[in-house]
């Protein structure tokens, strides 16, 4: 069969190597596409670069791929700092999917998850903001006046288990609407947006900035008190980036996982900051955060909280949202690791069992609370399938991916 790519920019073949992560699954994350066919290409050449089949558990072996050099995404004004590759991936009774314009920075992990469903699917990746040309986002105040007519429901900001995207303008009924995962969503937004290869703090400012913006939009249901019947947009006019199907990086993910239930606000004010943010180079405004200043910032060794404050005010504080919405159970609060018993562990291990249902290679374990070292192997098995640090016991992030795993085999099964 035939398929689609772009016509790419010419591609820097030297100074640098990135790698590519690929999961591939059917309709969901609770069923891994094992035996799927990947072919990645690079249409500058229309060559394909490799063909490979996913394991088990719907994933291929890290691909080593050209990369440009590292200094083109440390400073604006330099060439394009990522190379572009497609990706056709083909599983016997199922419909096939295309993805076009994978990003590959030097020194980074893209992470794309291809979800095969009945439709066939073509998915075109744009540039990322500090490369493309998008329209600047239009100033709203930061914070919003809290009336009846906003149909504000919560009592404190939680987070929600889903975000509902609109592909569009807020006024486009063309558009689709595109149900995601929050911390999907996230992710996609700061990939969209931001280079992976930063320094953390400055991943950390401006993740933070987009989940106090998302925040604000859920808190204050601001599209729906409107009588549109979505969260967000994707108009960088409006709200911030993001393209259904586009490929992340571990970097971000990383971040992603450990801090999605925090936000900035203000003394004294409940509602999440309406933090407003934009390039610093073609459009820079008093009071939001600059992207490129972010990343100056944080290589003269300030920590993202430093650097939030140096553009929202120094009254700012960071705060934790007390309810993460559509998970069993919240994070008990400690690492769980050998030795560690009780009911959270007895949660982890029947949560465990059920994803290894679908994804055998986590084997079977004994439900009896006790953290020993076959529920570390089963941990560590699970955070390599789900592009984790491989540590064997149960942090944060690692409790809520678990949480996410178990409910979407639980809705499968």
């Amino acid at each position: 069969m035939k398929y689609s790519v772009f016509a790419a920019s010419e591609q820097n073949t030297t100074g640098g190597v990135g790698t590519l992560q690929v999961n591939a699954f059917v309709n969901t994350i609770a069923r891994p596409a094992e035996g799927a066919t990947v072919r990645i290409y690079d249409a500058t050449q229309n060559a394909t670069l490799e063909e490979l089949t996913t394991d088990a558990a719907g994933q291929l072996p890290p691909v080593s791929l050209p990369a440009p050099p590292l200094d083109y995404s440390m400073s604006p004004d330099q060439p394009r700092p990522f190379n572009e590759y497609s990706l056709h991936v083909k599983l016997e009774g199922t419909q096939q999917a295309v993805v076009n314009n994978v990003q590959v920075y030097p020194d980074a992990v893209a992470i794309q998850n291809v979800v095969l469903r009945p439709t066939y699917q073509i998915v075109d990746i744009p540039y990322p903001v500090l490369w493309g040309d998008y329209p600047p986002k239009i100033p709203e105040a930061e914070i919003k006046p809290i009336t009846p007519t906003n149909l504000v429901v919560l009592p404190k900001p939680v987070v929600p288990e889903f975000v509902v995207v609109h592909a569009g303008r807020p006024n486009d009924r063309t558009a689709p609407n595109y149900t995601v995962g929050f911390k999907d969503y996230i992710k996609n937004v700061a990939s969209s947006e931001i280079y992976a290869t930063w320094p953390v703090e400055a991943l950390k400012a401006n993740i933070l900035a987009m989940l106090s913006f998302t925040l604000n939009r859920v808190y204050t249901e601001w599209y729906r008190g409107k009588g549109y019947d979505f969260t967000v947009t994707n108009s960088t006019a409006f709200d911030q980036a993001f393209t259904y199907g586009r490929n992340v990086f571990r970097e971000i993910s990383e971040v992603v996982d450990d801090i999605f239930t925090t936000y900035i606000a203000k003394p004294d004010v409940l509602q999440p900051l309406f933090t407003q943010y934009s390039d610093g180079r073609k459009v820079v405004r008093d009071g939001w955060l600059s992207q490129w200043g972010s990343k100056g910032l944080a290589d003269q060794g300030l920590t993202a909280l430093q650097i939030l404050r140096n553009y929202y005010g120094r009254e700012i504080e960071l705060r934790q949202a007390e309810k993460v919405e559509g998970i069993p159970l919240s994070f008990p609060g400690e690492v769980l690791g050998i030795g560690s018993s009780g009911d959270a562990v007895r949660t982890i291990q029947e949560q465990l069992n059920a994803i290894a249902k679908n994804y055998p290679l986590i084997g079977a374990l004994t439900a009896d609370g006790v953290y020993g070292d076959a529920t570390a192997e089963a941990v560590k098995k699970f955070q390599r399938i789900f592009d984790l640090p491989v540590t064997g016991q149960v942090n944060f992030p690692t409790w809520y991916k678990i949480s996410d795993v178990f409910v979407a085999v639980k809705n499968l099964a």
